[in-house]
């Protein structure tokens, strides 16, 4: 499994998690601070859209997981 495949499954649960203990109509709701971290988690999809650079994706290489095909436009 590809380092992009494996930030995707992350990004995707990690959101999901946070809206399901952050949105108040969920029964596992905790409190609407969780959804800070959906922001954030968001924010970090975007910037590594525009920049190349994706701190999870990092660890995952020094980790051994194998590189995705980068994309033209994203210099390695």
């Amino acid at each position: 499994m590809s380092s992009e495949r494996i930030i995707r499954i992350m990004a995707g649960s990690f959101i999901l998690l946070s809206l399901l203990l952050g949105a108040s109509a969920s029964p596992l709701y905790h409190s609407s601070y969780w959804l800070w971290f959906t922001t954030f988690v968001g924010f970090n999809l975007f910037q590594s859209g525009f920049t190349c650079f994706c701190p999870a994706e990092q660890i995952l290489w020094k980790l051994g997981v194998k590189k995705a095909g980068a994309p033209v436009s994203c210099s390695n």
